[in-house]
């Protein structure tokens, strides 16, 4: 996957500027795909030159002028290819857990705090999930929105960012114990 077509699914919501762009990203698409303004901007430009997405400027009396974006037919035509080519399975790239292999023969202390440290963010992390999940249901219950609900790409997404916080949450917390539990009871070899 690129960046290319994370874009490309996060203006299927409708325009957006670049500025909303980097925010749609930060409230969803984040829990599977990092990228910093600067890059969405740069994409943008990119993805308007290939034909995949169409702006539009829009005057502003008050505020500098702004432009808005949309995906085209050969946008669309192109997450179609997309999204019948097979995915790739996924993979675990993370130094905490580097870290956590090492402790047998390192001090366990820090490791203990940045667990903990990743614990809280992920919780933090699980309640943004759960507010959002809210508000796309509106006033839905999750069977109902599941069943007859619009637009429920972004949701399923949010689904499993929201499981995958948890989970960090729950491991980090568990594996926290564990190393204060065996800090005090055996020395270093």
């Amino acid at each position: 996957m690129s960046l290319k077509h994370a874009v490309l699914a996060a203006l299927l919501d409708g325009e957006y500027s670049g500025y909303q762009l980097a925010k749609a990203f930060d409230a969803g698409v984040a829990n599977f795909w990092h990228a910093l303004p600067q890059q969405l901007y740069a994409e943008l430009t990119k993805l308007e030159a290939e034909g995949l997405v169409a702006g539009r400027q829009v005057v502003q009396e008050t505020r500098p002028n702004k432009r808005l974006f949309h995906v085209t037919d050969e946008g669309l035509a192109e997450l179609e290819r997309f999204a019948a080519a097979a995915s790739k399975p996924s993979f675990i790239r993370d130094d905490l857990l580097v870290k956590v292999q090492a402790v047998d023969r390192i001090d366990a202390a820090p490791v203990i705090g940045q667990l903990a440290e990743r614990a809280r963010v992920a919780a933090a992390k699980v309640e943004i999930f759960d507010q959002l999940l809210a508000r796309l249901r509106g006033g839905m219950d999750e069977a109902e929105f599941l069943a007859r609900g619009d637009r429920i790409g972004p949701y399923l997404t949010c689904l499993r960012g929201l499981g995958f916080e948890r989970e960090t949450r729950d491991w980090c917390e568990r594996i926290a114990g564990v190393l204060r539990e065996r800090s005090g009871a055996r020395p270093r070899p």
